[in-house]
């Protein structure tokens, strides 16, 4: 196995670690400190919460971006490069989400050991989860259309490293998935509606099916010159 096969199938593998990590916990592990406003004052274990946080910590989002680096730069290097700052950037804003929900596990461990006033904290706890909330909006609802959408999409599309007709979706998937974010962003659409989620679902498909089709098959062995 060559180098280039490697690259690409290391790359395909960071994909779809992030999806079995970030996945369980923004819709499940998350789910009872992101839904009930009581949390933070209630009774029961905090190790779903923390085991999301382990998960989301181990996310390949950079990974991803740093082992294609050499690969995509060969196309166009100013949009490699931007596209490792992009994945920098959406890491970031999760790594601030994380630490937003880890301070409401301690809010609710200072409440039980201290008994005090349940509004207060709860307010704090609230304001905690909505930082969570708009990091959330602002990295995976809307970086990622720019980094892993309309850049990655450009790239690989340009390169022929993947069949044009994949690639072509991540270049709808990441303007439709900044339109989303753009409107949740403005309050036109609500950031969890329906209509958010959908918007979503492209770069959802695009990002899955690049990731195994390069964990299966790596790239292709004739890519296109740069133009």
């Amino acid at each position: 196995m060559d180098t280039t096969t490697r690259t690409a199938r290391l790359a395909g593998v960071l994909f779809i670690i992030t999806f079995l990590t970030s996945i369980p916990a923004a819709l499940v592990l998350y789910n009872p400190v992101l839904t009930d406003a009581s949390y933070v004052v209630g009774a029961g274990s905090d190790g779903g919460v923390a085991l999301g946080a382990f998960l989301e910590v181990i996310v390949a989002n950079v990974g991803t971006a740093v082992v294609l680096f050499p690969i995509l730069k060969r196309q166009n290097e100013p949009l490699a490069l931007g596209y490792v700052t992009a994945r920098v950037i959406e890491s970031t804003f999760i790594a601030i989400g994380i630490v937003s929900l880890l301070s409401v596990l301690t809010l609710r461990q200072d409440f039980a050991a201290a008994a005090g006033d349940p509004g207060s904290f709860v307010t704090v706890g609230k304001s905690l989860v909505a930082i969570h909330d708009w990091t959330f909006l602002l990295g995976p609802g809307f970086i990622v259309g720019i980094g892993n959408g309309l850049i990655l999409g450009w790239l690989m599309y340009r390169s022929g490293l993947v069949p044009r007709g994949m690639a072509l979706l991540g270049l709808v998937a990441g303007p439709v998935l900044l339109a989303g974010g753009t409107a949740a962003l403005l309050g036109v659409i609500e950031p969890d509606s329906a209509l958010k989620n959908l918007a979503a679902a492209p770069e959802f498909v695009w990002e899955l099916s690049l990731g195994i089709y390069l964990m299966v098959k790596g790239f292709r062995p004739r890519p296109s010159p740069r133009a």
